[in-house]
């Protein structure tokens, strides 16, 4: 047994009220109603979803729209990973279900976004991987789908945001820095034009700023988010004639290609180099052990399921609270700097 016409022809009764017995109407007698929902559950009934959704104008799908590729996310991403598991956490109250929107690094994220609202995929959109300039902001607005975005942008529609601190990270890590007697300091920009890249190297730039220390151009690496965009940020400092004495990195996966990298080269972090980054779950594994910022990504992925919620009007009165807020990192001491 598969669809409702089947299920009608077994209880010789009408397709129309079958389908107002399964959609609990007031208008169905009680017992017919009973006796619908035990026929279908002891037939193995299944609903036609497609169209269900198109009666009920939504689908019961959340996209989250993601880049991927081995320039992006090298073997794995574990953060992510993480906060899909809060954000289902979140919508399984409510029966929605969470599905990837896994867009090809080489691929135009605007193009691929423009795609996926065509077809009405998802009732609502949580963007990653937000831009300094970012068109996929304006695209969901004037398509009206709800959508919050795990990162900041100079392009805002009134959209709700959850960004993690990247301006207090870098304010930490530079002053402590700084405090330990650096003064010729690296940064690593992640991968493209993100602009937690921005928010990150700005801030270090104004930090230092204050203690009449320049960052210099040539400290600013660019590295792919992945671990071989640290190995191969290693190999470029470690080439050079006069290296910095400290490097702080925004992107966790970097990290443990960076320590590779640098001890191939005889350099050792903690020793030779002090190294400020973000904890993984691989980072565990580092020694000298690694000086860096956690956060839980379980919780931010319940914050930016209920906040996207609240945005939808079948969810909002369960759900209110902040629109927008810098998602605190704790610092935890290590040996690497």
């Amino acid at each position: 047994m598969k669809g409702i016409r089947q299920l009608a022809d077994h209880l010789d009764i009408s397709i129309g009220t079958v389908s107002r017995a399964l959609n609990g109407k007031a208008d169905v007698n009680p017992q017919t109603r009973q006796r619908v929902l035990e026929a279908a559950e002891k037939l193995g009934y299944v609903a036609n979803q497609s169209g269900r959704s198109l009666r009920k104008g939504s689908t019961g799908v959340i996209g989250f729209m993601m880049q991927t590729g081995p320039e992006i996310t090298g073997q794995g991403d574990s953060f992510f990973m993480s906060v899909f598991d809060g954000v289902q956490t979140v919508l399984a109250r409510h029966d929605l279900d969470l599905v990837a929107l896994l867009c090809s690094s080489s691929e135009d994220p605007d193009a691929y976004l423009q795609r996926t609202v065509a077809r009405g995929f998802a009732d609502a959109i949580i963007l990653s991987a937000t831009r300094r300039n970012d068109a996929r902001f304006e695209l969901l607005d004037r398509h009206k789908i709800p959508f919050i975005s795990l990162g900041r942008s100079l392009t805002d529609v009134g959209q709700p945001w959850i960004d993690l601190d990247f301006e207090g990270m870098a304010e930490i890590a530079m002053e402590r820095l700084v405090l330990a007697g650096h003064k010729d300091i690296g940064v690593i920009w992640p991968h493209g034009d993100l602009n937690l890249g921005h928010l990150f190297v700005e801030r270090c730039r104004s930090v230092l700023g204050t203690h009449g220390i320049r960052l210099r151009e040539e400290n600013i690496f660019r590295g792919k988010p992945s671990e071989a965009g640290g190995y191969a940020v290693a190999k470029e400092i470690a080439a050079r004639p006069s290296r910095p004495s400290a490097i702080a990195l925004v992107n966790e996966t970097l990290v443990t290609g960076l320590y590779k990298g640098l001890e191939e080269a005889g350099i050792t972090p903690g020793k030779d180099i002090a190294i400020v980054g973000r904890h993984s779950p691989h980072t565990q594994f580092l020694s000298p052990t690694l000086t860096g910022f956690n956060l839980s990504l379980h919780d931010l992925g319940i914050a930016l399921a209920e906040t996207l919620l609240s945005e939808m009007p079948a969810y909002r009165q369960a759900y209110e609270g902040l629109r927008r807020r810098v998602w605190p990192m704790m610092l935890i001491e290590g040996a690497s700097g």
